[in-house]
């Protein structure tokens, strides 16, 4: 893992000012983080994996959102079941992947 990386996205992280990172930024930042720490930063990245999937440049792009939300139920399915948050961002995923499915089949 790139060290130089990784303090860059900590920067950034902590320059938004915000709880969580959203958009583009938010998914590089996560995503890069939660490869080092997943257990701090993998219920974020899930987080705006499923924001990204309801997102306007993707919501006419099935596949992509597919692809979105598989990941976030990945990511929220790896992290430990002591993970206070886990729970609630694993069914917020699966909700997610529930509804595509349902719209895909009509």
């Amino acid at each position: 893992m790139d060290q130089d990386m990784v303090l860059r996205a900590k920067v950034q992280l902590l320059s938004a000012n915000r709880r969580v990172v959203r958009g583009a930024e938010g998914l590089w930042i996560y995503r890069l983080l939660t490869q080092v720490e997943p257990e701090v930063y993998g219920s974020k990245l899930a987080y705006v994996l499923v924001e990204a999937s309801a997102s306007p440049l993707v919501r006419e792009l099935p596949g992509q959102r597919l692809a979105l939300l598989d990941e976030a139920v990945a990511v929220a399915t790896a992290l430990d079941a002591a993970n206070p948050y886990r729970a609630k961002v694993l069914a917020r995923a699966l909700a997610a992947r529930r509804e595509l499915d349902g719209r895909q089949a009509m």
